[in-house]
């Protein structure tokens, strides 16, 4: 069943996704929950390698794959062998109607294939040309593949995950996931001052580090080494994760008042005359023996029972719950988070997938169809863009599409 999605803001703008795995393809999915015509343009035969990952073998050996589907609802695929001739045509085609291109490719791999900014855009000068790679186009490191765990590492994400015991990955592709949404949020910013053309150069390594500026400014103004704190917030105390007598709930108790708040609910006042946690530098110092002092009252009480106790008392609380627990829980579950399909190209079964984490005027960006087969829609765009059926027949049989 196709979902029934209003004209979005960047309604009338196509944008060519000639991306692969998660960092491109998400920024496109921005894009079209936007509002944009997404054409995904595949490699013929294997298309996107997002579409053999994922948790279900079945559906990754029907070119399906769950990483795909989780971020190519709206879009349509093209396939063109951009190693052809015919294919760079159908491309130069393709890009004069276009109004954004976003490539993830190494950096100059674009140019060799003589598709890159400079070849393009002098038939199409209004172009957006958007580039997503590890380390940016240029740098000593700007030749070097990239997948998330390699940028997670390199920008020091992993030294300050965990307990310090050893470097620790987020638990998603969390540098990917940052550097899509950096793109398309560039991408939007370039639009907005149409009809200029432009090359954008998003740096996955960057736009993690852009997103660590307390981390980073702790070292670059207060001269403080960046650790690994655990569940510890570095910049307070009361602030973390503590144990309740059935599983774990973080409080962050970060202002003053929180503090004597928490400290008065749990009946501890006698907390509030110890030196060690006077003020927030003293709490921070002395935090883990304020932990266990409150963990004395905490553990007589289910986590529930204290994250409503605490919220009524104004102090930051919640549970610490597990990615079913959050999804069925009314606050997404009622809010239109997740989208769902009757059934996508070759399934013959229902899909649910995240949308956007955004609402405009009260109402959640949405796409009208679900993740594309590949290939599905490449005789409709090469139509439109002047070949007849012959030639159509022609570019499948040279393996062009």
């Amino acid at each position: 069943m196709a979902i029934e999605a209003a004209p979005g803001p960047l309604a009338g703008v196509r944008v060519l996704d000639l991306t692969n795995v998660l960092a491109g393809p998400f920024a496109c999915h921005q894009l079209a929950h936007l509002g944009a015509e997404v054409i995904k343009v595949e490699t013929p035969g294997t298309g996107d390698l997002a579409r053999n990952l994922g948790a279900s073998p079945d559906l990754s050996a029907r070119n399906m794959g769950i990483s795909f589907l989780a971020q190519n609802a709206g879009k349509k695929s093209l396939t063109l062998n951009l190693k052809h001739e015919a294919g760079k045509e159908a491309l130069r085609r393709l890009v004069a109607t276009a109004d954004v291109l976003v490539e993830n490719f190494r950096p100059g791999v674009m140019d060799r294939l003589g598709l890159g900014f400079a070849a393009l855009t002098p038939d199409r000068p209004t172009l957006i040309y958007c580039a997503i790679s590890g380390f940016g186009q240029d740098g000593p490191w700007a030749a070097s593949p990239a997948y998330d765990q390699i940028i997670q590492g390199a920008s020091g994400v992993m030294s300050i995950t965990g307990d310090g015991t050893t470097p620790l990955r987020v638990g998603y592709p969390l540098s990917d996931t940052i550097g899509g949404l950096t793109a398309a949020m560039a991408i939007s910013a370039a639009l907005n001052a149409s009809p200029r053309g432009a090359f954008i150069d998003v740096s996955m390594l960057e736009a993690t580090l852009a997103t660590m500026g307390w981390v980073v400014s702790n070292h670059l103004i207060g001269g403080v080494a960046p650790q690994a704190n655990g569940n510890e917030n570095p910049t307070s105390a009361p602030s973390g994760t503590f144990q309740a007598q059935d599983a774990p709930l973080n409080i962050a108790a970060n202002k003053d008042a929180q503090w004597t708040a928490l400290a008065c609910l749990l009946g501890r006042e006698d907390l509030l005359q110890d030196p060690r946690f006077t003020t927030r530098e003293d709490r921070k110092a002395h935090r883990h023996a304020l932990r266990a002092e409150l963990e004395t009252t905490l553990v007589t009480r289910p986590a529930a029972h204290w994250v409503q106790a605490l919220a009524a008392q104004g102090i930051p609380a919640g549970p610490v719950l597990t990615v079913p627990q959050i999804l069925a829980h009314p606050q997404v579950a009622d809010r239109g988070l997740i989208a769902h399909f009757d059934t996508a190209p070759g399934l013959e079964r229902p899909i649910d997938v995240v949308s956007t984490g955004f609402r405009i005027d009260g109402v959640r960006p949405s796409v009208a169809t679900p993740p594309p087969a590949l290939g599905q829609h490449s005789a409709d765009i090469l139509e439109d863009l002047g070949y007849t059926g012959a030639d159509i027949y022609r570019m499948a049989r040279e393996g062009t599409i």
